[in-house]
C-alpha cells in the first residue's frame, strides 16, 4: 500500500514540478486517513496562479488524473492545494 502512495505522490509532484517556473520549491505532503488519502501541495506565491490555472482548469485536470491514478490502486485521494 505504501508503495502505491508513494508512486501517487512521486505522479503528482512531477507533474506540479513542470508547471511551475521555480520547481525547488514544490513541496507535496501526504495525511493518511481511515479512508482516504490527502495531498498537499505547496509551491512558490508566484507559481500559484499557474497551478490553479483559470478558472482552476490546471488544478481540475491534476485531479482528474489523480483520481483515475488512485482508482487503479483502490484508494480515495484528496488534493488540496496550501498557499
Amino acid at each position: 500500500m505504501t508503495r502505491q502512495i508513494d508512486s501517487i505522490t512521486d505522479l503528482v509532484k512531477h507533474i506540479v514540478r513542470e508547471m511551475v517556473d521555480d520547481p525547488d520549491q514544490v513541496k507535496v505532503s501526504t495525511v493518511e486517513g481511515s479512508q482516504s488519502l490527502v495531498i498537499e501541495v505547496s509551491v512558490a506565491k508566484s507559481d500559484m496562479g499557474k497551478l490553479i490555472g483559470r478558472s482552476g482548469r490546471n488544478i481540475n485536470a491534476i485531479r482528474t488524473i489523480l483520481t483515475a491514478a488512485s482508482a487503479t490502486a483502490n484508494i480515495r485521494t484528496v488534493l488540496e492545494v496550501n498557499e
